[in-house]
């Protein structure tokens, strides 16, 4: 298992989790493992009954439960959530310490950009003109910022990233490697034999506490913003076309494509290679399935899936009626030639 950039005590993991602790308060541990490979130093959960058999083999030193287990022959940390809290404490364990290295002699900051207090700006970074870069902000090899950008505190940019001109991100923002934010959107007008591209002049906005995976594309408006909101969290390998607005809380699998000007609500939940035609109004709460295709505005609270996308109880007859179809080619193809049989029999062998 990965090594932890810290140990703690038992007493100390209890407080971080909001758990009650039945075991040896003043036990270390400085890492985390599964059930089955956890060792003596480490830390396992049990947020499934099915595996509560396979606590009593454990060797972690505690295991995180929802309800005391009497036969466990480890610690135990009670807690209602044993997979949100297990989750918290892997942020205490491995989030990296951060060095505040300052910027590279090989990187390059235009004289006119700002750059706050505690930087780590690595090699081969460009930053452009007019920019403002916040606190304790971290970009590491190859990143470009474009001229105009303002990033708030906490930024993390990791390697290959580039923002376009203009884009502005709230605090505490993380883009991971290769991830394109800002470029033009797919905009053309068609007429008299040629595709006239659209110039794209608006910018994107990214709100406080988003985390934007590898490889994704969000394309700056034609006019006005593309907007992801607070605490979003998108997968890699997602495009938000222009002029999107994602709302609060959202989660994006990968593989999702969203055209341009589709609005989605705040804690939407998007399935995998799930797709959004151009100006639907999504609600708030909506759950749209894998590879579901939303094709017209979805009511809040709504789960969709299929292609159209339609309420997921409908999506399941349509799919169970689907399955019968070859018993009911067989039962119409024995039908017609009874019927047929009867036909002739009828006219005496001359139908």
């Amino acid at each position: 298992m990965p090594t932890a950039n810290r140990s703690m005590t038992l007493a100390e993991v209890a407080e971080i989790i909001g758990a009650r602790l039945i075991g040896p308060e003043d036990a270390v541990v400085c890492g985390v493992g599964t059930l089955a490979d956890a060792g003596p130093e480490e830390i396992t959960f049990l947020s499934n009954p099915h595996y509560r058999k396979a606590l009593a083999g454990t060797h972690a030193a505690a295991a995180i439960v929802a309800a005391e287990v009497p036969e466990a022959a480890v610690a135990q940390l009670v807690v209602a959530d044993p997979y949100s809290a297990y989750a918290k404490l892997m942020r205490e364990l491995f989030t990296p310490m951060r060095e505040a290295a300052g910027v590279s002699p090989d990187a390059r900051v235009d004289p006119s950009a700002t750059v706050g207090p505690e930087p780590d700006i690595g090699a081969f970074v460009t930053v452009g003109a007019g920019c403002v870069i916040g606190a304790r902000a971290t970009l590491h090899p190859g990143v470009h910022v474009g001229a105009g950008c303002v990033l708030g505190d906490d930024v993390t940019l990791h390697a290959g990233v580039v923002l376009r001109e203009g884009c502005r991100f709230g605090s505490r923002v993380t883009i991971h490697a290769g991830t394109v934010i800002g470029a033009d959107g797919f905009g053309y007008a068609t007429g008299e034999g040629e595709h006239r591209k659209i110039p794209h002049v608006g910018t994107v906005l990214i709100e406080d506490d988003v985390e934007v995976g590898a490889n994704v594309t969000i394309d700056r408006a034609v006019l006005g913003e593309t907007v992801i909101g607070a605490g979003t969290k998108i997968d890699n390998h997602v495009q938000v076309a222009h002029n999107v607005r994602i709302g609060k809380g959202c989660l994006i699998a990968a593989l999702v494509g969203v055209s341009g000007s589709t609005e989605l609500g705040d804690f939407v939940v998007i399935g995998g290679q799930a797709g959004l035609a151009g100006h639907v109004r999504v609600g708030n709460g909506v759950r749209i399935a894998a590879r579901g295709g939303v094709t017209k505005d979805i009511p809040a609270g709504e789960t969709v899936s299929g292609f159209p996308a339609v309420p997921h109880r409908e999506e399941l007859r349509r799919q169970a009626a689907l399955t019968r179809l070859p018993e009911l080619r067989t039962r119409v193809e024995a039908l017609e030639k009874a019927a047929d049989a009867e036909a002739r029999g009828a006219t005496g062998g001359t139908a």
